[in-house]
């Protein structure tokens, strides 16, 4: 058998007094979408960044293609990183630079491209989330909130990279132009075959892009499990999260 393509054994990340991450084990397999559930604060962006590396977690394991990456070479590791794209919250671009540049960013900086190559590119991978040519000189500040993320979703796809991770993916978004950016996220990661690892707690994105969802509460995963069992959980939690309930064991805890 094939190793996963994301492996956690036993991660755990502290700040001061306060456990965020307290022995996490999740394991995505190839051309699988997870998604990570729960409230805000509950720790799922630390859990992307101790992947990505930008963390260092206090304990545990974290392999990529069966390889332990909280062990590499700062070389290494950027070495690795060539496999992932990211779409992060709010999008991020740039103002100072057109949306050909933002798109192709990473890859001008790393001189893996010429800048006549890179606009083509990024043309093309604008093609891949519906927007024309003519945005390519635009700066982000010209576009609407849609726009930028459909900007931000080409600069996750520009390397065609093999898993991507999605942070809050329709974040600020009206509920079309939110659902609009779910069936892009599902078109553009099945046309590259990556696997995708998302983080949100928007539950319509959560029944459009996954296969699998875990959620995040209290430093751990309580639940692991195909999306179709969502709204049958068997876990009073996620039940009341799922459904947006006011009463519940989350909010008893708040008391």
């Amino acid at each position: 058998m094939s190793n996963p393509k994301i492996e956690l054994r036993g991660v755990s990340k502290s700040f001061g007094a306060k456990t965020v991450l307290d022995g996490i084990d999740l394991t995505v397999e190839k051309g699988e979408s997870m998604v990570v559930i729960g409230g805000s604060g509950t720790g799922k962006s630390v859990l992307i960044k101790c992947i990505l590396g930008i963390l260092q977690p206090d304990e545990g394991s974290i392999k990529i293609d069966g390889i332990e990456v909280t062990t590499l070479s700062r070389y290494e590791r950027q070495e690795t990183m060539r496999k992932f794209g990211m779409l992060f919250q709010g999008g991020a671009l740039f103002d100072s630079i057109s949306v050909w540049e933002n798109i192709t960013f990473a890859l001008l900086q790393n001189k893996q491209i010429s800048k006549p190559k890179a606009r083509e590119l990024a043309i093309e991978k604008l093609k891949s989330v519906g927007l024309g040519p003519d945005v390519a000189n635009l700066s982000p500040s010209e576009l609407s909130g849609g726009m930028q993320k459909r900007v931000a979703l080409a600069r996750a796809i520009a390397a065609n990279p093999e898993i991507i991770f999605f942070d809050e993916p329709t974040t600020g978004l009206d509920p079309i132009m939110a659902d609009v950016i779910n069936h892009l996220i599902v078109k553009c990661s099945k046309e590259l075959g990556a696997t995708t690892l998302s983080i949100t707690h928007d539950m319509a994105s959560v029944r459009s892009i996954a296969n699998r969802v875990a959620m995040l509460y209290k430093g751990k995963l309580i639940w692991q499990d195909d999306v179709s069992r969502i709204d049958d959980s068997g876990n009073a939690y996620v039940d009341q999260f799922v459904h947006g309930r006011a009463e519940g064991p989350i909010t008893a805890d708040l008391r």
